[in-house]
């Protein structure tokens, strides 16, 4: 089985993109790129463009963050298996690449003008826009829960301090304690993501308080990789985690932060740990911008990744509704490499190939037992279609698993060195 290193990532990610450089026009303005998110998806398009356009676009990335820390790998932190140090990644590299740094939030989109309005007061022009600013959330859809719950209740659903404080809290809990997952419906970030979550807590609880139950309360009747994450529950932590449907509790009627309370339809529960993830849609900036549609998310074409809106406008990433293929850092970095060709295509005039995607999602559900899902993609006029996939089997031998898990590790560190440089 090959694994895919660091090197074979980067390769594979530059190879294509290295041949299509186009020099600068001489004797005119050079055209300006603003992007929106320095994640997987705004991170790639800024880097790429910068990168292989040779120095003849201007590229800003608007990205409030000094230091970005990446949602995923997060799960692995809980876990116990990945530094909090390492899912953090600055844009030092970047900007000796050519690509400008706006350390700050962009509050309005004035597509008419061309603009984009920094929290600052700052008006950037741009004659191409990338907007790839992740998720938020959806939150009356969990009654009871909102942002002044996320300290007692943490979600953990964008990175970053949320998630300390979720594994703080895990570590303290008392001795044969409840911890409660509310897991969000479909779309949202990462499918199996909660899933993995559950997977990392309960190692963490397996060595600390092997008595704590988990119990997860889905909306959902179904979840990615169930037949592995169920196998791989049965067999490292057994009696330990119940997952419920909703067909079961009729769904979680109301939370209570303050006395820790979540209501079903079935049954009530005290935990001591409780981390909500409520449904998600598009990055705030997307809706004032007006690039989503009804369901929060914003519509873009399949071969471009231009928003269905706004042509002048690229969107990337979580905030997208890209068909059949998931939101996932993959996923984002593979749409951002398209959607690079292409605002390089308008704005210098180098040309553009046919726009191919793919995706892999690994999870850990133990030590060394890793498996994944992934798929390749290609734009029709309707979506992104998936034209063939795979996914890990059960009863697979412990060596393909670690081999499974040690490809992850390898994909981690090329994506973030694809990204951030």
């Amino acid at each position: 089985m090959r694994v895919l290193d660091r090197r074979a990532f980067l390769t594979a990610s530059t190879a294509l993109a290295a041949t299509l450089a186009a020099p600068a026009v001489l004797g005119q303005a050079k055209p300006k790129l603003v992007v929106i998110g320095g994640g997987a998806g705004g991170g790639t398009i800024a880097r790429y463009v910068a990168k292989d356009s040779g120095g003849a676009v201007d590229v800003t990335l608007v990205e409030p963050n000094p230091v970005y820390h990446t949602c995923f790998f997060s799960n692995l932190y809980v876990g116990g298996f990945f530094d909090y140090d390492a899912l953090g990644h600055g844009y030092d590299a970047m900007q000796a690449a050519g690509v400008a740094l706006a350390q700050d939030f962009a509050e309005a989109v004035d597509r008419d003008a061309k603009t984009v309005r920094l929290r600052s007061g700052a008006v950037l022009p741009y004659d191409r826009l990338a907007v790839a600013p992740g998720i938020d959330f959806k939150w009356d859809s969990v009654p009871g829960y909102g942002p002044d719950a996320v300290e007692r209740m943490p979600h953990g659903w964008k990175g970053g301090e949320q998630v300390r404080l979720l594994k703080a809290q895990v570590e303290a809990m008392r001795q044969g304690g409840l911890f409660v997952m509310v897991a969000p419906p479909n779309p949202y970030r990462c499918p199996p993501g909660p899933y993995e979550r559950i997977s990392m807590v309960a190692h963490l609880l397996k060595q600390t308080n092997p008595t704590a139950k988990i119990v997860v309360l889905d909306p959902k009747e179904n979840f990615s990789k169930q037949a592995l994450f169920m196998e791989g529950w049965e067999r490292h932590y057994p009696g330990m985690i119940e997952w419920l449907p909703a067909s079961i509790t009729e769904g979680v009627k109301r939370v209570d932060p303050a006395s820790m309370l979540i209501e079903t339809g079935f049954e009530n529960y005290t935990a001591d740990v409780c981390t909500v993830v409520p449904a998600q849609k598009a990055g705030a900036i997307a809706e004032a911008a007006g690039l989503t549609d009804e369901s929060g998310f914003c519509p873009i074409d399949p071969a471009t990744m231009a928003s269905r809106i706004d042509p002048n406008i690229h969107v990337v990433g979580d905030a997208c509704i890209a068909g059949d293929m998931p939101k996932s850092a993959f996923s984002a970095n593979s749409q951002a490499k398209s959607a690079a060709m292409a605002i390089r295509a308008a704005l210098t005039g180098a040309r553009a190939f046919p726009a191919r995607y793919a995706n892999t999602c690994w999870s850990l559900i133990a030590t060394e037992d890793g498996v994944k899902v992934g798929a390749r993609y290609e734009p029709t006029p309707e979506k992104i279609a998936s034209v063939d996939n795979f996914i890990s089997q059960t009863g697979e031998d412990a060596a393909l698993r670690r081999n499974t898990y040690e490809e992850s590790l390898g994909w981690y560190a090329g994506i973030t060195a694809d990204i951030f440089g």
